[in-house]
């Protein structure tokens, strides 16, 4: 509430994310929301970014935030760019880092790396990724979408 959410949107934070109950106020939201703003947020933003994707603030500051944001630093983005970006795209903090430094080298290797084509790459399974620039055929592509796909219909049985 003290970014300006109204209640139907408080609400909706809790109902994608009923863990936020759990979380500590002082060690886990405070703490996320001040790393946000200093970033370059605005409360209004901050807010924005947590009812599309409330998870951010369960994610560790220290062991996940704040390893992934300098990820993104070394990849040439800036505090701006990287506070506009999660604005519109929260989950991009939300992916591994693997995933995260694998499609930024990949995209930096074919000269096509930018906040844009990053925060669009994200998203795509990693067949479609792969078939797009990594010259992996079709049928590779298929394999890696069926192995992510089973991947994520057994991590979601254990929520």
């Amino acid at each position: 509430k003290d970014l300006g959410m109204e209640d139907p949107q408080v609400a909706k934070v809790l109902t994608k994310f009923p863990h936020l109950l759990s979380l500590s106020v002082e060690e886990n939201m405070k703490l996320s929301v001040q790393w946000l703003k200093d970033l370059g947020m605005v409360d209004s933003q901050v807010a924005g970014a947590l009812i599309m994707f409330p998870e951010l603030l369960g994610l560790s500051l220290e062991d996940n935030l704040k390893p992934k944001a300098q990820i993104l630093r070394r990849g040439g983005f800036s505090d701006s760019q990287l506070a506009k970006s999660l604005s519109s795209f929260p989950n991009l903090l939300g992916y591994s880092a693997q995933r995260l430094v694998h499609r930024m080298t990949t995209l930096d290797a074919q000269g096509s790396l930018t906040v844009a084509s990053l925060l669009r790459a994200m998203p795509w399974t990693d067949g479609k990724f792969a078939a797009r620039f990594e010259n992996t055929s079709l049928s590779e592509c298929f394999v890696l979408d069926t192995i992510e796909s089973i991947h994520h219909r057994n991590s979601q049985m254990y929520l």
